[in-house]
């Protein structure tokens, strides 16, 4: 006959109150970079895989620069917008 398990015993609940843990943002810089670090991962990535699958090299070529001129207008484009919040953060008076 198989000896009885024991039990766990109850929990005690603490008395202090669970602190919130708020996850911090990365810096809007950061975050710009990861963005276009990977879409330049993704520019060179592409043209290899698209040969390796046997594509004609020019197709290869054709969606590398086609990726990398959306990479660009999309840095481009983050860079605006983030000076613009720079700029509108700036002159928000603060009460």
């Amino acid at each position: 006959m198989p000896a009885p398990r024991p039990t766990a015993a109850p929990r005690a609940e603490s008395s202090a109150p669970p602190v919130p843990s708020t996850p911090s943002a990365p810096p809007a810089s950061d975050t710009v970079r990861d963005v276009i670090g990977w879409g330049v991962f993704g520019c060179l990535l592409v043209p290899v895989v698209l040969l390796w699958c046997g594509s004609a090299p020019v197709t290869a070529a054709g969606a590398g620069l086609g990726l990398t001129a959306v990479t660009g207008t999309c840095w481009a484009l983050l860079r605006h917008f983030e000076r613009a919040a720079a700029k509108a953060e700036r002159q928000t008076p603060v009460d």
